[in-house]
């Protein structure tokens, strides 16, 4: 039977399509193009990088990249990501107290269903938490909150025009009389919110990247050069990148240092401090 390898290698003949060419194209390196023939997974990046090699690879010579990528999993013997009760820490409580499946059958009690029916309660309970903590979030975090709370604050002339233009003393009251004389200015702390942050990034030539924030994945695909994204959190932005010489990366407006070499696999982690070593 052909192995996973081999038949990557046998298509990409069949075109007549040589490594460096969809090294240029893909913007993964020879190596790692290599190694992903030849099977030797040990010399891949690992997680993400891995299958996001495979079906770059599998788009170039316009074959099914699902398909490419399963062959890839069968083959490194790794596992697609699932969801599992360790990666919530409700969940991950809830299932450390659930009884053994293995208890005394003497007990009559249905320890299985029990543990299923609480793991689903936590679920549900997960979920809900999450969407009501982001009914209550503040306006899209790709904008920064300083930037929208300040430009919601009426300024001193809007409240001027607000009050009657002129007229007896007693249309007045004494509470607008001094908002008009002398306007109060908005304090830093109920316009500024320290937990939003901005980071910006820029590809000086195609890189691969792979983008979440706060837990949600934005985008895993190439950053063609000289296109820019800009991604909004509030609690931790984390970029994973082939190409980390290739972009420019900024944190609240201020550039950074280079990142890295060119074709540097790298992981770069955000939070509302700056980046975080």
């Amino acid at each position: 039977m052909e192995t996973f390898g081999a038949r990557l290698k046998r298509e990409r003949e069949q075109r007549k399509i040589t490594l460096d060419e969809i090294a240029l194209s893909t913007k993964i390196g020879t190596r790692f193009l290599t190694a992903l023939e030849e099977e030797q997974f040990d010399q891949l990046p690992g997680g993400i990088f891995n299958k996001g090699f495979v079906k770059a690879y599998a788009r170039h010579l316009g074959i099914n990249e699902d398909q490419a990528v399963a062959d890839y999993v069968a083959a490194s013997h790794t596992t697609l990501p699932e969801t599992s009760p360790e990666e919530s820490p409700e969940l991950a409580v809830m299932a450390s107290r659930v009884p053994r499946t293995d208890a005394s059958p003497t007990t009559g009690l249905p320890w299985g269903l029990f543990a299923i029916a609480l793991l689903i309660v936590a679920f549900g309970l997960a979920i809900w938490g999450f969407y009501s903590r982001d009914k209550s979030a503040k306006p899209d975090p790709a904008v920064p909150a300083t930037i929208e709370a300040r430009s919601s604050t009426p300024r001193p002339e809007s409240i001027a025009q607000a009050l009657p233009e002129s007229g007896s003393a007693s249309a007045v009251s004494p509470t607008q009389t001094t908002v008009h004389e002398t306007p109060a200015s908005p304090s830093p702390d109920a316009v500024s919110n320290p937990g939003a942050f901005l980071v910006q990034i820029k590809a000086r030539e195609d890189s691969w990247v792979a983008i979440s924030a706060d837990g949600r994945e934005i985008m895993q695909d190439t950053l063609s050069a000289s296109e820019q994204k800009s991604i909004g959190a509030r609690e931790e932005i984390v970029i994973k990148t082939g190409n980390a010489g290739a972009l420019d990366i900024s944190f609240n407006g201020k550039q950074l240092p280079s990142q890295g070499a060119y074709n540097q696999v790298k992981t770069l982690t955000f939070d509302p401090n700056g980046q975080r070593p």
